[in-house]
């Protein structure tokens, strides 16, 4: 289709950075740890995306924050480090650049803009949402940091009374996220989200935010 820029995660990167660079494309990788960061350098990618435990939906098993994880990873690789994890404001972006980083990229801001297709109840949820309203569970499959709501509650009574992975992922079932994040269902549906859900308190356009962000 002709794309030039492709970003690659939850695997190692040797799976798709061979064939990605023979056709000429540049790729990323998003890391969790400076040892994979360093083996994504090896393989060939053309930058790393250092995230941390921040972050909204899965992250690494590592649980490292943005803060720890930037600066260790800027010194593991010499190929460009951008931040992700716990970005979504000028003063944020400011702190990932003092720590090294190359760029950013954000996520959980520009879920809550008018162009997101992000439907409007899980919009109106992360706009009412404060500090503490995520958490990261499933550990046993993959970590991912939910918005607290019916299932969420559902998942952590299950895992606290030592459920295995194969529960889990029964309870989970298919289409869990898109069930809450595109078609609504606020109450049984995944809502993943980061924790600068805190912040977010408006839903404007994206020029308006990059303008934002750029001002701060």
């Amino acid at each position: 289709e002709g794309v030039r820029v492709i970003i690659t995660s939850a695997g190692s990167p040797k799976r798709f950075t061979k064939i990605l660079k023979s056709e000429g494309v540049m790729n990323l990788h998003v890391v969790s740890s400076p040892v994979l960061a360093k083996k994504c350098e090896d393989a060939g990618c053309d930058a790393v995306i250092a995230e941390g435990f921040e972050a909204g939906g899965h992250n690494g098993r590592d649980e490292i924050t943005t803060m720890v994880l930037l600066p260790n990873v800027v010194d593991s690789v010499s190929v460009p480090v951008i931040a992700a994890g716990g970005i979504a404001s000028g003063r944020q972006i400011a702190a990932a650049f003092a720590l090294g980083a190359s760029g950013v990229q954000i996520g959980s801001r520009f879920c809550v803009t008018k162009e997101s297709r992000a439907h409007s109840n899980f919009k109106q949820e992360i706009i009412k949402s404060a500090f503490g309203s995520t958490k990261l569970c499933m550990k046993k499959l993959v970590p991912v940091r939910l918005l607290k709501n019916d299932f969420y509650h559902e998942i952590n009574k299950a895992e606290n009374e030592g459920a295995s992975a194969e529960e889990l992922s029964t309870l989970l079932g298919k289409g869990r996220s898109h069930k809450g994040m595109h078609q609504g269902d606020i109450i049984n549906g995944e809502l993943e989200i980061g924790q600068v859900c805190g912040q977010i308190n408006e839903e404007p356009t994206c020029s308006e935010l990059v303008s934002t962000l750029v001002r701060e």
